[in-house]
């Protein structure tokens, strides 16, 4: 068994942990904040834009971005600001990058990180990846950012939900799949709101795990344009159709089914809150991506090789090549 597919069967042990962590000194971090804002790389971009959302239920100006792109826009945390900086492993080098100028800056900074990865300020949110393909990171991150909300003054769920998430994960993982052969083509991935995030998640572990063309995509994309080159060989996953009130996800499903596209439907457990349903509806996509590794026999753990392994590029934008 993979690393990737134990590390999946885990995860609800991970939150439970997630759960009893001490969020005291991040909250009085933030609390008082103008503005917050989130950065990230890759899946950790993902949790810093679906945390700017759970930030927003509190009354925060919460706001998300690459750390690449943060670097790029010359971007430093306002008198006031605050700055949250999620790096599971503590070595991506713009994340990093974003970390050395906000300490030079005396920002109020946070940072969410993995276990013994020695940034003092980081709330460790979960033991290190075995897996390059990363999953329980991302999902004890967004329940530590769900936390933060909550304790920061956000109704929009209670302790009581929170404490349901590990069982939920858990029911998620257990659950079979539709999907057993990937498609010849693309698989793309779509929804809407907080479920387009995921998408992408979904798409991009899809891409390392089991080196298939995917791509995660708003709702609204298909509908202008990106809808118009697939084919019967291709496969859309709707993400939580019934959970978008404009109708545009469940729409789409079924024109593409007319147009003879193949169509999977994706739910997560009713009656949740849609940014808390992000993490039992992850847990599908994960597991998808572990099966079509499997299938096609390709190492899930390893997924950065060759020239694209290179140290200058995992380098470029550290705060060391600045300097």
């Amino acid at each position: 068994m993979s690393a990737l597919a134990e590390t999946i069967a885990m995860q609800g042990r991970v939150l439970r942990h997630a759960l009893e962590l001490d969020i005291g000194p991040a909250l009085a971090r933030l609390a008082g904040a103008e503005r917050v804002w989130l950065v990230g790389t890759g899946t950790s971009e993902h949790a810093a834009q679906l945390g700017a959302a759970m930030l927003a239920t509190a009354g925060l100006d919460a706001r998300a971005s690459s750390a690449a792109g943060f670097v790029a826009a010359g971007r430093r945390p306002l008198p006031g600001d605050a700055l949250v900086v999620i790096s599971h492993t503590a070595e991506t080098a713009f994340a990093r990058r974003v970390r050395e100028d906000a300490l030079a800056a005396d920002a109020r900074l946070l940072t969410i990180t993995g276990e013994g990865k020695g940034w003092p300020e980081a709330i460790e949110a979960a033991p290190p990846e075995r897996s390059e393909t990363y999953t329980a990171s991302y999902l004890a991150a967004l329940l530590v950012l769900a936390r933060l909300a909550h304790g920061l003054g956000g109704e929009e769920w209670g302790a009581e939900e929170l404490a349901a998430i590990p069982d939920l994960v858990e029911g998620a993982g257990a659950e079979p799949l539709p999907l057993e052969l990937p498609p010849p083509r693309l698989t793309v991935l779509f929804g809407s709101g907080p479920a387009a995030v995921t998408a992408r998640e979904g798409a991009l572990k899809l891409r390392e795990a089991s080196r298939l063309l995917a791509e995660g995509l708003e709702a609204e994309y298909l509908l202008h344009g990106s809808a118009v080159p697939l084919t019967a060989e291709d496969l859309l996953i709707a993400l939580d159709p019934g959970g978008d009130p404009s109708g545009l996800t469940a729409g789409l499903a079924e024109a593409a089914e007319r147009e003879g596209i193949p169509v999977t439907r994706l739910d997560p457990p009713a009656a949740l809150h849609p940014l808390l349903a992000q993490l039992p509806l992850t847990v599908p996509l994960q597991t998808l991506a572990s099966r079509w590794a499997d299938r096609r026999e390709f190492d899930p753990d390893r997924v950065i090789l060759g020239s694209w392994a290179a140290p200058p590029l995992w380098t470029a934008g550290a705060p060391e090549r600045i300097k």
